[in-house]
């Protein structure tokens, strides 16, 4: 079953993105194994991820093997804090 994450980053910037997705998504013409999908944006008060991987299983490889690691190494013109994530089981999914 897919899985889906959105991360909300309050007084988060494009130029923050930019530099963090740099450090965790090196190929900008591929995602990391097992995601799906990636659309990021600026919200009310922040920037908004939301990314769908295959399985919570592959959401939970790229969290503790890439981007946790990358984010507690601290990233230069990236996120300073952890977002608010909400995840969850997808129900449906369509192309």
């Amino acid at each position: 079953m897919a899985y889906g994450v959105i991360h909300f980053f309050p007084g988060g910037t494009q130029e923050q993105y930019d530099a963090t997705l740099a450090a965790v998504h090196p190929d900008p013409k591929s995602l990391p194994t097992g995601q799906l999908f990636h659309a990021a944006g600026a919200t009310p008060g922040g920037w908004t991820i939301m990314a769908l991987h295959d399985s919570r299983q592959s959401w939970e490889n790229f969290r503790d093997n890439i981007l946790g690691p990358r984010l507690g190494q601290g990233i230069e013109g990236g996120f300073e804090k952890s977002p608010e994530e909400t995840g969850f089981d997808t129900h449906n999914v369509r192309p």
